[in-house]
């Protein structure tokens, strides 16, 4: 099975930084995904990233990019959440993965994987109830993917305690931490239900 990690924004998207300008959600989830698909590939699982440039790829052909994989594929999408428009530190904190409202079992399947490796490693957890992991929501990337998809929001980047964690080398290692973890477990679940 091959993870298909798509790095969120590019560099041209307005808005998609810190209040600083200290953090740039391009740049930031960019460095996330190469860390992920190393740490797979040293796991020996095929890893690879859809948008390999800085430049911002339209929502459809990130999709085609990923559906020319078929089903034999999932797709985590590496984003940082926002409560404002990025001007002003807001009070939001946390980390979340969201799937799309028409999501496979499988899809719901990788986002608590997800969730309960952020959950091992004690950090804040954003979720709709207290028995609920994961939020549904209509995300493109989501919605039209033929593979099980998730869209993973990592911290705030207009929360000023969430941006200096995020910056650290402690706070980089343990978002990649989650994904490496969620991603192989989701993997070990997937081949025993087969």
């Amino acid at each position: 099975m091959r993870i298909l990690i798509d790095n969120g924004h590019g560099k041209e998207t307005p808005g998609k930084c810190s209040p600083d300008g200290r953090l740039k959600e391009y740049a930031y989830t960019r460095e996330i995904a190469d860390r992920l698909v190393t740490g797979l590939q040293n796991e020996g699982i095929d890893a690879q990233r859809i948008v390999p440039g800085e430049n911002d790829v339209a929502l459809f052909e990130r999709v085609r990019r990923v559906n020319a994989f078929g089903k034999d594929a999932i797709l985590v999408s590496i984003h940082c959440n926002a409560m404002g428009s990025g001007a002003e530190w807001m009070p939001a904190n946390g980390w979340s993965v969201f799937v799309g409202n028409n999501a496979s079992m499988n899809s719901r399947r990788l986002a608590r994987q997800l969730a309960q490796a952020a959950l091992n490693r004690k950090v804040k957890v954003r979720r709709p109830s207290p028995q609920k992991l994961y939020w549904t929501a209509n995300f493109y990337i989501c919605q039209k993917t033929n593979c099980p998809a998730v869209l993973v929001e990592n911290f705030f980047q207009d929360n000023k305690e969430d941006v200096e964690f995020l910056l650290s080398e402690e706070g980089k290692q343990c978002v990649t931490n989650i994904l490496l973890e969620g991603i192989t477990n989701y993997l070990k679940e997937y081949q025993r239900n087969m």
